[in-house]
């Protein structure tokens, strides 16, 4: 090699040398203002344009220089507090939960933790989360395709057919596609022939949220997953109170006024209650309801459920 070739790579090793200590500081002074921009109540022009500029994952990429992993870490615990300083607030935006998760993703296409959870986050309904399923399976779908080993993206895939898209023809198909990824677990191919057999059923549905429950360790997926069993639990004692309702109004004439009513008569063993522990009341049409204090959740957007 000549002086001058040597000269050359010299200078090129110092050119790269100095990238990575100017560079390198810049970025993560720029995802720190970041932070500070996402807490903020109010942002300048200035500040929301740094935002913007961020928000492109290949660019936040080229500029890792090699800190990809750390910097996927990063952004998804700032995905998480923001996410867990918005859950349940009246009128919460999360304009920024799906920036952060393409970052998080970008930067780190095998950190399943994001997929997975990140997809719970944005399909969740308005103020628990962004209600946003599509931009979910989006996400989940990418996952999949960085991650073709792992049963679970395509459980999870199957779930948000099911629970969010009420698809259960797609929701069978991705349980079916998960129980024939290696290592997978036998109960995949009993859901998806249950989801196809029975659509939305809530035995169905109690599988779903009690594997979820069971299987994370991230205490907001937990508690939003025991909230839904709450109400699955509700749900299914309404539909049982609103068939012995009926029975009732065949043999007396009327609505029975209150569960005393039926239990009285003999309908009833006793005075059911929700998983509060208050009793569930009798509309004048006759179909049951939760008391006005209950804390219990019923999602009923979908119609009732088969049995």
């Amino acid at each position: 090699m000549s002086g001058s070739d040597l000269s050359m790579t010299n200078r090129s090793k110092n050119r790269l040398v100095w990238m990575c200590l100017v560079v390198a500081p810049v970025l993560f002074a720029a995802i720190a203002a970041l932070q500070v921009s996402i807490d903020a109540r109010t942002r300048s022009v200035a500040s929301q344009k740094q935002e913007l500029l961020l928000r492109s994952a290949p660019l936040v990429k080229k500029l890792s220089l090699g800190y990809d992993p750390l910097l996927a870490d990063i952004y998804w615990t700032r995905a998480v507090q923001y996410y867990g300083e918005r859950i349940g607030q009246p009128h919460a935006d999360y304009d920024l939960l799906w920036p952060l998760l393409d970052l998080t993703t970008t930067l780190d296409p095998r950190l399943l933790t994001a997929y997975r959870f990140g997809a719970i986050f944005l399909s969740e309904p308005p103020p628990i989360g962004a209600g946003r399923t599509d931009l979910a399976i989006e996400l989940v779908k990418r996952g999949i395709a960085a991650n073709p080993d792992s049963w679970r993206l395509d459980s999870d895939l199957g779930f948000l057919y099911y629970w969010r898209l009420k698809d259960y023809p797609n929701a069978a198909a991705f349980y079916l596609a998960a129980s024939r990824v290696p290592n997978s677990p036998p109960w995949l191919k009993l859901m998806a022939a249950r989801v196809a057999d029975k659509g939305g059923s809530i035995e169905t549905s109690r599988m779903i949220w009690t594997e979820l429950f069971e299987s994370t360790k991230d205490l907001n997926v937990r508690k939003n997953a025991f909230e839904k069993l709450r109400g699955l639990k509700a749900q299914e004692d309404e539909m049982h109170l609103d068939e012995l309702a009926e029975d009732y109004r065949k043999r007396f004439g009327h609505y029975p006024a209150s569960t005393k009513e039926m239990r009285d008569t003999g309908i009833l063993n006793g005075i059911p209650v929700d998983p509060d522990g208050l009793p569930y009341r009798i509309g004048p049409d006759g179909k049951s309801r939760l008391d006005p204090r209950s804390k219990v959740l019923i999602e009923k957007d979908s119609g009732t459920p088969v049995k």
